[in-house]
């Protein structure tokens, strides 16, 4: 007898990166595909020593069950980590620790959505998000972004028009537009919160990898400049950008009955995340070394967004438009057809295998009305030589 599945895998598609890296086994491809950070960027030492530190200042605490909220002195530490990038009145019992930023969207689809609901997210966005709040039987509306991140006047529109149960935004280099939204429309998405009692869910993996000058305050940040919207917020966090995608640390602040019921879909599925990574990394950011960790990293993700940038202008000319990345892990560009040459992101994507070169076409991040001459480039992983071999190659893709 045929296994007889949940109808609510009938909503959702494999993940169409995922697929994407089956095709990557050719020998001496350069992949622009992945949304990760660079390995080489990953402080061993200091993770070492924090480790080390664990196992050996209580190690049955690093080694036994914990809390379903999450390690204490982890809690502690990343409530000091928001206070210092301004929300300064976040208390260790106003988060919980997560099983890195994704659980904390699964465990948001878990307590929020119904299906039939509507949830507002931005056109393009993350992947797994679409997939995930599918999965519990939302229905999406696409709210449309430019350079400054999400058009905040389309956006109350959408809202007023649709009551969606929640608004799901990443307004600090997204993935994966790599936009950033001012701070006008911060306050803008903040006041209209409140307005329409609306609650906005802010995702916030890369808002620590900027080039350059500080992004503005995040939307938790800024939640104490406009009354009542703190109670229509949650921020998710993760370690996974800015220090390893390995320990699967990440983070959500919430109203207090949201986290209440998140802690208990929570229970169901993983009891806990790892203590032992989380001990880890409460040692490490006890020990003060993220700051240094963080500008190194930010200096050679900065020069290696400047060299595909450069490289982009220069080898592909007036074929492709973007905005030039100020932080974050991403190129996101859109193909003009100037010239004659190819403007249909998913057939540039196998004319780029087929020349040596792989990145991610635009259209599985819409939830709706696909943009089908958009793609993605991460220059996160890759060095400048190969970051100017790769684009001479999407170069020759296009003709």
């Amino acid at each position: 007898m045929p296994l007889q599945f949940a109808d609510r895998l009938n909503n959702v598609e494999t993940s169409a990166i995922r697929e994407l890296f089956k095709l990557l086994g050719k020998p001496g491809i350069i992949s622009f595909a992945g949304g990760f950070p660079d390995s080489a960027m990953f402080d061993v030492d200091g993770i070492r020593e924090a480790s080390n530190a664990a196992l050996s200042q209580d190690p049955g605490a690093a080694l036994q069950y914990g809390a379903t909220e999450g390690f204490g002195p982890l809690r502690e530490q990343l409530a000091h980590f928001m206070g210092q990038k301004g929300a300064q009145d976040v208390a260790a019992d106003q988060l919980i620790v997560t099983t890195g930023s994704q659980q904390a969207l699964d465990l948001i689809g878990k307590t929020m959505i119904s299906p039939g609901d509507k949830v507002i997210v931005e056109g393009p966005t993350f992947l797994a998000t679409i997939q995930c709040f599918r999965l519990y039987g939302a229905e999406l509306i696409s709210a449309p972004v430019d350079g400054q991140g999400v058009k905040t006047d389309e956006l109350e529109k959408l809202i007023a028009e649709h009551q969606p149960k929640f608004v799901y935004l990443i307004p600090t280099f997204g993935n994966p537009s790599g936009a950033l939204l001012s701070a006008e429309r911060r306050k803008q998405v903040l006041e209209m919160a409140v307005k329409h009692q609306t609650l906005i869910v802010e995702d916030d993996p890369y808002g620590d990898l900027y080039f350059g000058e500080a992004p503005p305050p995040s939307l938790l940040a800024m939640s104490a400049s406009v009354p009542g919207s703190r109670e229509l917020l949650v921020h998710c966090g993760s370690l996974s950008k800015v220090l390893s995608p390995g320990l699967r640390v990440g983070w959500m602040i919430a109203p207090a009955e949201l986290l209440a019921r998140a802690t208990m879909c929570k229970q169901f599925s993983d009891a806990h995340t790892s203590t032992f990574a989380q001990a880890t990394a409460a040692q490490y950011l006890l020990a003060g070394r993220m700051p240094a960790t963080l500008n190194k990293v930010r200096v050679v993700y900065a020069q290696r967004a400047q060299t595909m940038g450069d490289a982009l202008r220069r080898e592909l000319g007036d074929a492709v438009e973007f905005v030039q990345p100020q932080g974050g892990l991403f190129v996101w560009a859109r193909l003009t057809g100037a010239g004659g040459k190819v403007n249909d992101g998913n057939a540039f994507a196998k004319r780029a295998i087929d020349n040596g070169v792989a990145f991610v076409p635009g259209t599985p991040f819409f939830c709706a009305n696909p943009d089908h001459a958009t793609f993605r480039l991460s220059f996160a992983t890759v060095g400048e030589d190969k970051i100017l071999e790769g684009v001479s190659r999407l170069a020759k893709a296009l003709d």
